[in-house]
């Protein structure tokens, strides 16, 4: 009967993201196995394309969704809810919280706290996915998957702990990704579902991860910033402007990333527009004095 114990505790896990067994809650550098058994399930379930096979449909929705999370992730989970880079309502706030929820990246609050401590202790041996510390693939995804790194540190977002929405997405954050794949599902089947959940969250996964753990290698350093943070045009490309590493860590607090107008940053356009349209406000600019330390 120990299996069974084992398997309904690794269920209590997945669903309430801050239950922690005590005997692993302080380790974070091991595998947790049993809870990263739907990090995985998610994957192999990508190779479901073999059997529904493909419309021209299916793949936009999958990249429609892609494109609406990683804006979600990238302009309100990191630019927004890590930074505070611009202002927004409580409403707005709520709902990119969901958006970013549906990628499947755990909660706002429990990303924001992991990114604060990042920058605090960018490539030391407290960055818990520095690749210069810890090795590429551990950085991308193994300190994930880790049970010392599953809380949420409350002290580190205590600004965003005040409101119990973001809270409740953050403790339960498994419901928006599975509402998001049983609508797709309902709506058009096995193949909506392989490619618009799937397909998308992946992708989308180790895009953004690549930030953590590529953006630290490969590049250029136009200031030093006392790290291994480094621009980048094609990550910038795939994760919509997050690519211009070095420039974010010089300077985390201005809402763009591409410092220049010929560094492409996407989410920073959607962020312009969306305070063209008063839904945001406060955008955060670059000091003029970065602006001069061209390379």
């Amino acid at each position: 009967m120990g299996w069974i114990s084992r398997v309904a505790k690794s269920f209590v896990l997945w669903f309430d993201t801050h239950a922690v067994a005590p005997d692993t809650m302080l380790a974070k550098d091991v595998v947790d196995w049993y809870r990263v058994i739907p990090f995985i399930a998610v994957h192999v379930a990508c190779l479901g394309v073999i059997w529904v096979g493909w419309s021209w449909t299916a793949v936009a929705i999958a990249a429609g969704l892609y494109a609406v999370r990683m804006f979600a992730i990238t302009g309100f989970y990191h630019r927004y809810f890590s930074h505070r880079t611009f202002q927004t309502s409580r409403l707005t706030q709520f709902i990119f919280a969901l958006l970013g929820a549906s990628s499947a990246q755990r909660g706002p609050l429990w990303w924001a706290a992991h990114h604060r401590k990042h920058h605090r202790h960018s490539d030391t041996e407290l960055d818990v996915h520095s690749p210069g510390q810890h090795g590429f693939w551990w950085s991308h995804m193994g300190w994930i998957t880790a049970p010392g790194n599953f809380p949420t540190d409350l002290n580190e977002v205590r600004d965003l702990a005040k409101y119990p929405e973001l809270r409740f997405l953050d403790r339960f954050d498994i419901l928006v990704p599975a509402a998001l794949a049983a609508t797709l599902f309902l709506l058009g089947g096995a193949q909506w579902l392989i490619w618009g959940f799937f397909v998308s969250t992946v992708v989308l996964f180790h895009c953004t991860c690549f930030i953590n753990s590529l953006a630290h290698q490969l590049g250029t350093q136009r200031y030093d910033t006392g790290d291994h943070s480094r621009n980048s045009f094609l990550l910038a490309l795939v994760t919509f402007g997050e690519g211009w590493h070095n420039n974010h860590h010089k300077y985390p607090g201005a809402a763009r990333q591409g410092f220049f107008w010929w560094e492409i940053d996407l989410t920073y356009y959607g962020l312009w527009l969306l305070a063209r349209l008063r839904i945001i406000s406060d955008l955060r600019g670059v000091p003029h004095r970065l602006l001069q330390a061209r390379s």
